[in-house]
């Protein structure tokens, strides 16, 4: 695993680091996720879990104060209280607490929205933090949104690339963060490799940013954020911190 942090835009406080799967050398994620298929996808999936806890443990991140932010396959998980069960138990056994795990999926292969809606909605009784990652990009998007309310939708870099030169995107991204804020989900905008995305991104009142512009990826490792602390533009409506519970 490499850990990549989301940082708050406005203080440079990290709010959770993204565990992101990795060789064990140190290879790229495709490598990996080109060996998956639908006969090895459930017991890849519950691996990558382990050893995101496990691993996330062994650097301190609970210690931080961070949330640690886990990807899953909807398509991997049968029944959500059955295929928790091995993630709860690498919590119980490694000490790291439950209501700092946030569980994101990436709508990007179909999805049978019943089916995910139930993940979702189990997560969250159980007291964990859900997240739809690269929105904007995959197949469920508005429709998923209108039907659940995750706590935080992570926006799709594609929308953030040179979004400080493309005013259709800052038109697009600034109407997402304002149905987002109406319905109290948290944005993150991921993919951001510029000090003018970022800025851009501030002056619309990004709450949580994500992206090399931050901090890289850092194999088997916390990457500290190269963010200082903003100077609220008076541009910037105000916006609510991140919500802390789900």
């Amino acid at each position: 695993m490499a850990f990549q942090p989301i940082v708050d835009a406005s203080t440079g406080q990290v709010f959770a680091h993204e565990a992101l799967v990795r060789g064990a050398g140190g290879e790229g994620a495709g490598s990996v996720l080109s060996t998956v298929s639908e006969h090895n996808r459930y017991v890849f999936d519950q691996q990558c879990r382990v050893k995101a806890i496990e691993l996330a443990t062994s650097l301190g991140l609970a210690q931080s104060g961070a949330y640690l932010s886990i990807n899953f396959m909807p398509n991997a998980v049968y029944e959500p209280r059955a295929c928790i069960r091995l993630t709860l138990a690498t919590a119980m056994r490694t000490g790291f607490p439950l209501d700092r795990l946030i569980f994101e999926f990436t709508e990007n292969e179909p999805l049978d929205t019943q089916h995910v809606l139930d993940i979702l909605r189990t997560y969250r009784a159980m007291g964990f933090k859900t997240a739809i990652d690269d929105f904007g990009a995959g197949f469920a998007g508005l429709n998923l949104l209108a039907k659940y309310q995750p706590d935080i939708v992570k926006l799709d870099m594609d929308l953030i690339r040179d979004i400080d030169r493309d005013r259709p995107k800052r038109a697009i991204v600034s109407h997402l963060l304002a149905m987002l804020t109406e319905l109290d989900v948290t944005a993150v905008c991921e993919g951001v490799e510029t000090e003018e995305e970022l800025t851009v991104l501030r002056d619309l009142g990004v709450e949580l940013v994500q992206g090399y512009a931050i901090a890289r990826p850092l194999f088997e490792g916390l990457a500290v954020p190269s963010l200082a602390a903003d100077t609220p533009s008076p541009r910037r409506n105000a916006r609510s911190a991140p919500r802390k519970s789900a």
